[in-house]
């Protein structure tokens, strides 16, 4: 339920995300669809991870709010119409902490919950390797300010949710691969359309391939774990 639906407000429509790429039925694997609100810039981590929000108003969130983050939701808005602001922003960390955000889409205040989102079958460049910030900012053209569907196959070690995404009638692990701005994550995705892309990238030196002999982020990682680095993902 959404902030409107307690006080019986109408509720804005949120249409998904739409792509005449998606295949017509589920692909094998995929556990649940994800139709995000749009992306902020600033939740985008890197070339292949972002944090997306989802309205608590999906037909699958719905049912799943805690009643707890229901309640603070209501105090909230309880605080803020007595303009007691101290107490609504209290409210508002402790909705976040919960895992949940108030978002304004639209000029309307929407609960949505967090999702973190890692693209599956590609390993883009961590941002202190070369062309790590290139890679990131590839990605925010893509689906920064944008409406996403994700289909989620599993949720990794780090809790992030591992899918494929789809923004604006474009499959975005295509369009990272062809233009070089990630690398084929063939430890973890053996699709040959995935292998096929990355050679066309190499082939055209377009992106990280137009270094001679561009690093590896999972080789990059291995160092930095071995050389007692910062801890990455």
């Amino acid at each position: 339920q959404g902030i409107l639906e307690f006080y019986n407000f109408p509720i804005p429509s949120l249409p998904a995300a739409s792509s005449n790429h998606r295949p017509s039925s589920l692909p094998e694997g995929v556990q649940f669809v994800l139709n995000t609100l749009p992306v902020n810039n600033q939740n985008i981590g890197d070339g292949d991870g972002f944090t997306a929000y989802v309205a608590t108003t999906d037909p699958r969130e719905s049912g799943n709010v805690p009643i707890e983050v229901h309640e603070m939701v209501i105090a909230r808005t309880e605080a803020r119409n007595r303009r007691d602001y101290k107490s609504a922003d209290a409210l508002q960390s402790s909705i976040k902490e919960a895992g949940y955000k108030i978002i304004v889409c639209s000029d309307e205040e929407i609960l949505a919950r967090k999702y973190r989102i890692r693209m599956r079958g590609i390993d883009a460049p961590e941002l202190k390797m070369t062309y790590g910030k290139e890679s990131k900012s590839a990605l925010v053209k893509l689906i920064g300010g944008k409406r996403t569907t994700i289909h989620v196959y599993e949720q990794d070690q780090f809790d992030r949710y591992v899918g494929d995404v789809y923004c604006n009638c474009a499959f975005i692990q295509e369009k990272m691969l062809k233009n070089g701005h990630a690398w084929h994550f063939t430890t973890y995705d053996k699709r040959p359309e995935f292998a096929k892309w990355e050679r066309e990238a190499r082939a055209a030196q377009r992106g990280l391939f137009a270094s001679l002999n561009p690093e590896k982020p999972w080789d990059w990682r291995r160092e930095q774990r071995s050389g007692g680095g910062i801890q990455v993902y």
